[in-house]
């Protein structure tokens, strides 16, 4: 009966490990699906739709082939049909029953005036991410519905034409792995029980007749035999015992082992708890608000970027290399820079642009151009730096306009980065003051201080910046007045700057407004006979190109700075929050 139970157990031992094994090889269901198309034509580029990756759930993985450079990107859809809009493209959508069609779309006609796009697509500052290889591409993705993929070649020649996109089909065998498990415990069980019988047999034999007693025999001596020829057989026939014992048992082990070995966890049931959810906080975009511009990792890459080519156009001293990615009053101050670095041996070069991590970012809500993000990024230092970086159509680089410290106790009650604000425009009557305003209006509070009209506006509690000022312009005149009270005067005089406000609402209803304001310092003789000499100003002398004037010299300086204004209505007043100041030129006043 035993050898039955034993034959039992190898039978149910095979029966559920090949039932195991057929689960993961014949009686598996496809694990991914495929959809793919080949692209005729010459145009240089395609659109992979985003309805086509949404059409089925779960990740996808693209292939695309070609016999040179591969390149691809993906971006919003509304990003890329505006990139691809003068030229030709074929765009790849979802056909019937789910395969792939292709059509031609001709090049919209755009405005003379306007850019168009670069022969290469690598680098733009529109994607979100972007792969290059050469020959064959495979990348995962997981693209929502508004998100295409931009392929190409090298943006002359003929885009790859194979393109074939996957999805896992979520096909499992979870019984698989328990099935072996199972197959190759009973394929033990089976394997005992055997001993077990075989063993209970040999003793089972039936009783033996007990022989007449034999005396106690001697090895005999044989002619030519040493006395060690005599061997006991019984010690080994207990060694071949026990050593069939485990030559019966290692088959089973290994035998589960390896196909144990060779399941994925697919092969196993799921057995995590799926725990309660827990709500998250309901975010409401307002109705018609665009897109945010750009997500984190993109504002983290295009800060990259900014930093790295103005560092390289910081160590040529080269102002249109700065152009590429500065404008505004950032690249106002650094071409003056630039101009003192070759006039000046001594002359320090401005701080590089900081590149990260971002601690705060604010992107405009906005499908058209221009665009811009605002964000704040840790210096190595500690200290933070904010900066609104603009782009100014679909084929242009982002540019860093403002770049200001922030005050370390600012708070600016900004929306989630991927939620975005929209941009408020400078004669905005929803704000305690027009965007298109503050700047003349603190210039006003510099000049006349507490006597200025704009001077309850503003909070001077939060302000160092106006402290600094009103020092720095004390300290001047006090050290002027030590040689140069008879004969010359020091005037100031604070005005706005000529660059148009860049502004991004808050979660209050206020806004963060980017203004630039210029400080004027004149120093002027008072009768015919007195000359303004420059001494040790180095600075005055390289930028005018004379050492002393009868008429004066008048110096220039741009304030970069970020107000917090509250909403109409609100009994808050508008806070400073950032401020940077450097030489913009100088000049010799003019004869009257």
């Amino acid at each position: 009966m035993r050898f039955v139970w034993a034959i039992v157990a190898f039978v149910l031992a095979t029966v559920m490990i090949g039932a195991g094994i057929a689960q993961r090889t014949i009686l598996q269901a496809p694990t991914t699906e495929t959809a793919a198309v080949e692209v005729g034509g010459s145009a240089p580029y395609i659109l992979v739709d985003g309805d086509v990756f949404a059409s089925r759930a779960g990740s996808q993985t693209l292939r695309v082939e070609g016999d040179g450079p591969v390149f691809a990107a993906y971006a919003r859809t509304t990003d890329l049909t505006a990139w691809l809009a003068p030229t030709d493209y074929t765009a790849v959508t979802l056909g019937d029953e789910g395969a792939l069609a292709t059509t031609e779309v001709p090049a919209a006609a755009i405005p003379e005036d306007d850019a168009s796009p670069t022969a290469d697509p690598a680098g733009s500052d529109l994607w979100l991410d972007e792969f290059q290889q050469e020959g064959s591409l495979a990348t995962p993705l997981s693209l929502p519905a508004d998100m295409s993929v931009l392929i190409a070649s090298d943006g002359t020649a003929p885009a790859p034409a194979s393109i074939s996109v996957t999805w896992p089909t979520g096909a499992t065998t979870p019984w698989a792995g328990p099935l072996i498990a199972a197959g190759g415990v009973m394929l033990l069980a089976g394997v005992v029980l055997y001993f077990l019988a075989f063993r209970h047999a040999r003793r089972s034999r039936g009783p033996r007749r007990k022989g007449l007693p034999m005396p106690v025999t001697e090895p005999i001596e044989l002619p030519g035999r040493d006395k060690k020829g005599v061997i006991s057989a019984s010690p080994r026939r207990r060694q071949l015992t026990g050593g069939r014992k485990s030559l019966l048992a290692a088959p089973a082990l290994i035998v589960s082992a390896a196909l144990l070995s060779g399941c994925a966890p697919d092969a196993w049931p799921d057995l995590e708890p799926t725990g309660t959810p827990t709500p998250t906080e309901t975010v409401i975009v307002p109705e018609g608000q665009g897109a945010p511009a750009v997500t984190e990792t993109q504002a983290e890459r295009i800060l990259t970027r900014i930093a790295e080519e103005v560092a390289a156009a910081d160590e040529a001293a080269d102002a249109k290399a700065a152009g590429a990615r500065l404008t505004g009053p950032a690249l106002t101050e650094r071409k003056t820079n630039y101009r003192l670095q070759k006039e000046i041996d001594a002359q320090e070069p401005l701080a590089p642009i900081p590149s990260g991590p971002i601690t705060a970012l604010l992107p405009q809500a906005q499908d058209a151009w221009p665009r811009m993000f605002l964000a704040v990024v840790e210096d190595t230092d500690g200290s933070a730096t904010v900066m609104t970086v603009t782009q100014e159509d679909a084929w242009a680089d982002y540019k860093l306009s403002y770049l200001s410290n922030l005050r370390a106790d600012a708070s600016m009650n900004l929306a989630a980065s991927y939620v975005g604000a929209v941009a408020v425009e400078p004669p905005s009557p929803f704000l305690v003051m027009p965007p298109e305003q503050i700047a003349a209006a603190y210039a006003d509070v510099l000049n006349k201080g507490d006597e200025s009209e704009f001077a309850a506006v503003f909070d001077e509690e939060t302000d160092p910046f106006r402290v600094q000022i009103e020092e720095n312009r004390a300290t001047l005149l006090k050290n002027f007045n030590k040689t140069g009270e008879d004969t010359g005067k020091v005037a100031f005089k604070a005005s706005a700057g000529g660059t148009e406000p860049l502004s991004l609402a808050t979660l209050d209803s206020g806004a963060i407004v980017a203004v630039t304001v210029v400080e004027n310092e004149s120093v002027v003789p008072t009768n015919d006979d007195a000359v303004i000499k420059l001494g040790k100003n180095e600075v005055v002398k390289a930028l005018t190109g004379v050492t002393q004037s009868a008429t004066g010299f008048t110096t220039r300086y741009a304030d970069q700075l970020y107000f917090l204004v509250p909403a109409q209505g609100s009994n808050e007043k508008i806070q400073l929050i950032a401020s940077r100041s450097n030489i913009l030129d100088a000049k010799v006043v003019d004869k009257e």
